[in-house]
């Protein structure tokens, strides 16, 4: 315990020795700075409190249809939502699913001593792999139930590794896991958990399903898309993404294609827009009028990803060439193939549906260039390979269900 206490703190001195030169960490210690001031003026002492905690916005969406089910079923209880990181909290600071939106306060003694001062949830949700000693010894302390949802688990984490031996102690204090996969469940036996551990799968999936239904109508894409042949969608991209997507773009002219980069600062703008070679628009600048004389546009602002992916005819999801590629359901339930970069190996969807024909890995430009063709050209083999992305989800749907049976909550 002592030694993660160091830990934590020796983290948070990096964040604050760094934070002068670094954006991402001035973000956060602003919103840690905050937290505490948020909590003292929403919390309201007489209202139930659920609380929910993500590290960041890929957490969120999994932990989103259980907070949302709260929500319709057991208005009886408020939802406090917590991040960690700023790529979450700055994104979904306004959701209108929680009643206190905040930061998570490092997890030192103090702060969680301050925390649960003003705060006193009746249940705790952690999201995949959240697990902070300290919030959770204290949660047991008060006799907070802990539920570790849609969580995974690799032997190469430190809870099976010999030198993790002290701070697995914190899996203890878990009153329940609702884990991803048979992997997942073997590996907490082994460390003595049997009895409150139940396969549930992703309940990102759920969340995607619940998306497709209430997609929102986009009649710019919709008019940008308008009798086109062939529309390549490519979401949350980084540039050794777009440096094999774009000059495939660029050497076919009967393709449309929509590019939603992951960061969409004006430097990164800049770049896609220099490496195009055919008439593109930014979607903030978007009319009626100019839509249909752009053959790419350029998603430049958030929350649209989601609902565009079903205007595609293929996807490509990205990250794959570097920090690990990104939702690859979130275009999966639209019943279309999917092209994803190699680190792909943590992520089970991608896993499963690579092994099932609904996705295909890239490696470079010449195999992308190959797979693409053979997509463009075959409409029967596009449809078969999609069919397989969007049985896929609906059978892998249904975790919410379990859990809520499960708590006895439904």
């Amino acid at each position: 315990m002592m030694l993660y206490t160091i830990a934590i703190y020796l983290y948070q001195l990096m964040v604050i020795l760094v934070s002068p030169f670094h954006k991402k960490a001035r973000v956060m210690l602003r919103g840690q700075h905050n937290a505490f001031k948020i909590l003292k003026q929403q919390v309201d002492k007489q209202a139930r409190y659920v609380w929910f905690h993500a590290a960041s916005l890929g957490e969120f969406e999994q932990g989103r249809p259980l907070m949302e089910r709260f929500r319709r079923e057991h208005p009886e209880f408020k939802i406090l939502l917590t991040f960690f990181s700023p790529s979450g909290y700055e994104v979904r600071k306004n959701y209108q699913g929680a009643d206190i939106i905040c930061y998570l306060p490092f997890d030192t003694p103090s702060n969680v001593y301050r925390f649960f001062h003003l705060i006193r949830p009746e249940m705790a949700f952690f999201i995949k792999y959240e697990f902070w000693m300290d919030y959770m010894w204290a949660c047991h302390h008060y006799h907070i139930p802990i539920y570790s949802v849609s969580s995974i688990f690799r032997p190469n984490k430190i809870f099976f590794r010999w030198y993790g031996r002290p701070y697995a102690h914190v899996l203890r204090y878990v009153t329940h896991y609702f884990v991803q996969d048979e992997q997942s469940r073997q590996l907490l036996a082994k460390r003595g958990f049997t009895d409150n551990v139940t396969i549930v799968g992703d309940t990102r999936f759920d969340r995607v399903i619940d998306i497709a239904q209430q997609a929102k109508p986009l009649p710019l894409v919709e008019r940008f898309c308008h009798d086109a042949p062939f529309v390549f969608i490519a979401g949350s991209s980084w540039p050794p993404d777009e440096d094999i997507i774009i000059p495939y773009f660029n050497s076919h002219p009967g393709m449309k294609l929509i590019l939603a980069p992951h960061v969409i600062d004006e430097h990164h703008l800049e770049q896609i827009e220099q490496k195009l070679r055919r008439p593109s628009l930014r979607y903030t600048e978007a009319t009626d009028e100019n839509i249909q004389q752009a053959d790419c546009l350029i998603v430049n602002c958030f929350g649209l990803l989601s609902s565009i992916y079903r205007y595609a005819h293929v996807a490509y999801v990205g990250g794959g060439f570097g920090v690990g590629i990104h939702n690859v359901p979130e275009a999966a339930v639209y019943g279309v193939p999917v092209l994803i970069g190699p680190n792909n190996k943590g992520f089970r969807e991608a896993q499963d549906l690579l092994r099932m024909g609904g996705c295909f890995e890239i490696t470079g430009p010449t195999l992308f260039n190959a797979v693409a063709d053979r997509l463009v050209g075959d409409h029967a083999l596009r449809h078969s390979r999609g069919e397989v992305c969007r049985n896929y989800i609906v059978s892998n749907a249904g975790a919410s269900d379990v859990i809520f049976k499960t708590l006895g909550l439904s």
